[in-house]
C-alpha cells in the first residue's frame, strides 16, 4: 500500500478517534464534573479499542502470505497505546499544570502528540 494512503486512512481514523475522544471528555468533565486527568484516561482507553479494529484491518492489513497473530499485535499495540498516551499525557499535565493552558486546548493539542507517536509506533513495530 502506498504511505499515502496509509497517512490518509490513518488520518481518517485518527478522525473518528478524536471525536471518540473529545465526546467522552466532554460527557466526563461537563456533564458529570469529573476531573480532567480520569476523563483523559477513560476517553483514551475507550477510543482504543475502535483504533485497533481499524488499524488491523484497514490501515496496516498484513499481506495474505503472512500470518496474522492477533494477540501479539494486540500486545504489540497496547505497548504503542501506553508510550503514545505517556506522551500526550506528560504533554496534557505540562500544558495545564505549569503552562496554566485551558484543559480543553490542551486536551484538543495533546491529540497531535499522540497521533504522531501511535502511527509511527504502529508503523515500526506492531503491524510489520
Amino acid at each position: 500500500m502506498k504511505e499515502s494512503r496509509r497517512i490518509f486512512r490513518f488520518a481518517v481514523i485518527g478522525t473518528l478517534n478524536a471525536l471518540i475522544t473529545a465526546a467522552v471528555i466532554w460527557l466526563m468533565m461537563d456533564e458529570l464534573d469529573i476531573d480532567y486527568m480520569l476523563s483523559n484516561i477513560t476517553a483514551y482507553i475507550v477510543a482504543q479499542t475502535h483504533n485497533f479494529i481499524w488499524c488491523k484491518h484497514w490501515i496496516f492489513p498484513l499481506e495474505k502470505e503472512k500470518k496474522s497473530n492477533t494477540w501479539r499485535q494486540a500486545l504489540l499495540f497496547s505497548i504503542a497505546f501506553g508510550m503514545a498516551y505517556l506522551a500526550q499525557f506528560l504533554f496534557l499535565v505540562v500544558l495545564v499544570e505549569r503552562l496554566n493552558c485551558d484543559e480543553y486546548l490542551a486536551q484538543f493539542l495533546g491529540l497531535f502528540i499522540y497521533g504522531g507517536v501511535n502511527f509511527i509506533m504502529n508503523k515500526k513495530v506492531t503491524f510489520k
